[in-house]
């Protein structure tokens, strides 16, 4: 399906108000969350050090960082899907830039696409995971994005309480209004400009625990225990 605002083309109008809707309700939950940090700072380092960066959360915790990281000018890679064309609506409704691809269609030319905009001090919230899972996977493209841009990579584990887990293939998290939200930020990782393929499944992999190890501290403050089938 093609773009229609790639194409220079407003979206349907079905959309754009569902996009509305959606994107009302999400403001207001993320503006009654009451939000802790962890190891903050270490992400407001990276944010002001360096001359781009990459913060990553699993695809089903991306209602809060929508809201935290809103009108800032960062960049979203959204999906040519129909799914995607609502969630372009939605993310440049919270002041997100967008670069339209995923791994099945317009990959190769919107990862070549972040990796300039990265060089040139963007800043990239990802979902590596997404958009079709496997759910807590990172995908290998997101390791050749940090090694063609040079950029460092910050996971963030998140979770929050009341919450509603959707049963979709990622469990999309949906915190109740008023919910108590954990933010928990690991170590950047870095991805050597000449790492081969066996290094770039190695760090892939490495990032994918450090994920999970941000989401598990996030979790068990709030009281839940963490699946056994995400290592750690």
């Amino acid at each position: 399906m093609p773009d229609p605002q790639a194409a220079g083309q407003p979206p349907p109008l079905s959309t754009r108000l569902l996009a509305a809707a959606v994107w009302s309700i999400a403001r207001f939950i993320g503006a009654t969350a009451r939000i802790r940090y962890q190891n903050r700072e270490t992400m407001d380092r990276v944010l002001r050090e360096e001359k781009g960066a990459i913060l990553v959360t699993w695809h089903g915790r991306s209602l809060i960082p929508a809201n935290v990281l809103r009108n800032r000018g960062y960049w979203a890679l959204i999906s040519l899907s129909r799914d995607g064309e609502l969630q372009n609506c939605i993310f440049r409704r919270f002041g997100f830039q967008t670069v339209r691809g995923s791994t099945g269609r317009g990959g190769i030319k919107a990862a070549l696409q972040l990796a300039r905009i990265l060089q040139d001090g963007g800043v990239l919230a990802f979902t590596p995971d997404g958009p079709r899972g496997p759910t807590h996977k990172v995908q290998l493209g997101t390791i050749l994005l940090g090694q063609k841009s040079g950029c460092p990579i910050v996971p963030v584990g998140i979770s929050a309480r009341p919450r509603i887990l959707v049963r979709s293939w990622d469990r999309y998290m949906v915190p109740l209004p008023g919910a108590k939200v954990w933010w928990v930020v690991g170590e950047p990782l870095r991805v050597p400009p000449d790492a081969d393929e066996t290094q770039r499944e190695r760090l892939a992999v490495e990032l994918e625990l450090a994920l999970n190890r941000a989401e598990k501290t996030a979790e068990e403050m709030l009281g839940f225990s963490y699946p056994a089938e995400f290592p750690v």
